[in-house]
């Protein structure tokens, strides 16, 4: 299943073929069981992350966990957090939160404190399934339980729920977005195009999805979440990333009032997130510094630079 690793960045990827024919005829012969089946896919992050955290090291974090939605989540502090400016970060899909270190590192010099978690079904807790509604839940549980943030870095998914969890009341005074994902439809189809779901049983899928949730996924596409953000945006995306496109950077900063972007090449969807051009780009931008460009979007010029 190592096509599938990350059910938000499928682009131009395929899974194995014993999998995509079992998905091709099942969808004919039992389209119900195959849309579930295909759910539980869709909704399950790589076991891999899992091993990854728990050989990576603390890096002089302090750990502790906290119980969210039935689940027991790995949390990682540094420094005096709630007392020092401090800076959440939120991993993507089949990740895990001690990967940021050269982020924690850097920050942790220039005075912040850090927080970083594990979202459920990731790192160093138990397996579970996840939808970015759920990611999003749990960027919120984590904030209020750290108290007002001088900024929120996430990456892929951890982006997007970033986002939604500041339309909904999170306080960061400022965002760094690297690579994040813009929409649930668009990686959705990207998931089904990778394991030959027809249209049919993607709609079906996408029906359950929201069925599950009670979150239609039209309502956390960002270009209805970040209309309604005010605070200064970064956005960070490589132009031929092949997991999630260059396209959906460019939405958030088209759409967020105050964002701006960072194009960068050659770093692609994971690179980019511990690049160390990155990170000083982003540690200015918390200085307050302008980097990246605007991105403007009106009747009379559909989008463009300024």
């Amino acid at each position: 299943m190592a096509a599938s690793q990350n059910r938000t960045t499928v682009r131009g990827i395929s899974a194995p073929w014993p999998l995509r024919a079992a998905v091709s005829v099942g969808s004919v012969v039992a389209p119900r069981a195959t849309a579930t089946r295909a759910m539980q896919l869709f909704c399950t992050p790589f076991g891999s992350s899992h091993q990854r955290a728990a050989d990576a090291e603390l890096g002089g974090a302090t750990m502790h966990r906290m119980e969210h939605a039935g689940e027991s989540i790995a949390i990682y502090h540094w420094g005096e957090v709630g007392v020092a400016p401090t800076v959440l970060i939120s991993h993507g899909w089949s990740s895990f939160g001690l990967r940021f270190l050269p982020w924690v590192q850097t920050l942790q010099a220039a005075g912040y404190a850090v927080v970083a978690f594990d979202q459920p079904g990731h790192g160093r807790n138990r397996p579970a399934q996840i939808t970015l509604p759920g990611f999003a839940s749990t960027v919120q549980a984590v904030a209020a339980q750290t108290g007002p943030l001088a900024a929120a870095i996430g990456h892929s998914l951890g982006g997007a729920a970033v986002a939604i969890a500041m339309g909904r009341g999170m306080q960061a005074e400022r965002a760094v977005m690297l690579a994040p994902a813009a929409d649930g439809a668009a990686a959705l189809r990207r998931f089904a195009h990778a394991i030959a779901l027809p249209e049919h049983g993607r709609s079906t899928l996408q029906r359950q999805l929201e069925m599950e949730t009670g979150q239609a996924m039209d309502d956390l596409a960002i270009h209805r979440v970040a209309p309604h953000l005010t605070q200064p945006a970064l956005i960070v995306h490589d132009l031929v990333d092949h997991d999630v496109p260059w396209e959906e950077g460019e939405r958030y900063a088209r759409f967020w009032p105050d964002a701006r972007l960072l194009t960068v090449e050659g770093l692609g969807h994971h690179k980019i997130v511990n690049d160390s051009a990155v990170i000083a780009a982003g540690m200015a931008f918390l200085r307050g510094e302008p980097v990246g460009e605007r991105v403007v979007s009106t009747q009379e010029l559909v989008y463009g630079y300024a």
